[in-house]
């Protein structure tokens, strides 16, 4: 069992967990919101640490990256858990439930990045954050090599955390849910503000895109779109951003978004930013 990082000890056997801004308080034997950080005898360990549930070679573009060693394919693992609750996953298999895994170790998956000439690791799929330790193992031992290190996440997760790993990390996509923030709160289960301060601070050293779903009456709002373009162009308006078009998925039924709305919000879009690309049309 893998001890975790950035959790502090309370009296009564409670843990409180800093990996993200839920800072979960657990008594003996609970889980966090995640449900793979877990009280065991007084310390917080990793449950998903090492269980990789999926690793594929993806193109590049795939994650979204469009600006960032393109035409390259990269490695992609990912674990289970995830931090926040979205009803429209498109990956709740893994996020959300318990998947076959396969037990690897940083190293493995760095070597096999090194034989095959892979040129970078994605960790994706589901919530990069929640398996922390040993993405933040893994992009070290990369980065050592030569190797490219993204992160694909939904943004949600404390300073202290994120600064550590931000010298190992070359590139993000980080999925920014809507631009309102009680509808990112009551159905996302995490604040708005913490996934913009993880913008602006993986933006200042790291090369950044974002994706914004254009759920069904939840991120389809043109205003509320256009303050978000506003926003990102403001901390930078070379920071490519995709409009991808949502289809029902796990707990959410309501129709796919129209691709006339995809086009009116890339209009809107273009006026801010330089790079606007559309996903799933």
């Amino acid at each position: 069992m893998k001890e975790c990082m950035f959790y502090k000890t309370l009296g009564g056997g409670k843990l409180e967990c800093n990996l993200c801004p839920h800072n979960c308080v657990m008594g003996e034997g609970k889980a966090g919101v995640c449900r793979v950080r877990k009280n065991v005898g007084g310390k917080l360990i990793s449950l998903n640490y090492g269980k990789i549930s999926a690793l594929n070679l993806d193109p590049i573009e795939k994650k979204p990256l469009r600006r960032f060693m393109q035409l390259t394919y990269t490695l992609s693992i990912g674990s289970f858990g995830c931090n926040m609750k979205c009803p429209w996953c498109q990956n709740y298999n893994i996020s959300m439930g318990t998947p076959q895994t396969a037990d690897m170790t940083p190293q493995e998956i760095v070597d096999i990045a090194l034989t095959k000439k892979y040129p970078s690791i994605s960790y994706t799929y589901n919530e990069p954050t929640v398996y922390y330790e040993f993405v933040y193992e893994t992009a070290k031992l990369a980065k050592s090599k030569g190797i490219k290190n993204i992160m694909v996440t939904n943004g949600y997760i404390n300073e202290a955390p994120l600064d550590l790993l931000l010298p190992y990390i070359d590139a993000f996509n980080i999925d920014l849910k809507t631009y309102n923030s009680q509808q990112h709160k009551r159905y996302c289960g995490g604040g708005l503000d913490e996934v913009k301060t993880t913008i602006k601070k993986a933006a200042a050293s790291s090369h950044v895109e974002i994706t914004s779903l254009m759920v069904t009456d939840i991120n389809d709002n043109l205003d509320d779109l256009e303050a978000m373009f506003k926003w990102v162009a403001s901390v930078d308006s070379q920071i490519p951003v995709h409009l991808s078009r949502y289809f029902p998925m796990y707990k959410y039924h309501e129709p796919g978004t129209k691709a006339s709305l995809l086009h009116e919000a890339e209009i809107i879009a273009k006026k801010y930013l330089d790079f606007v690309y559309l996903g799933n049309i």
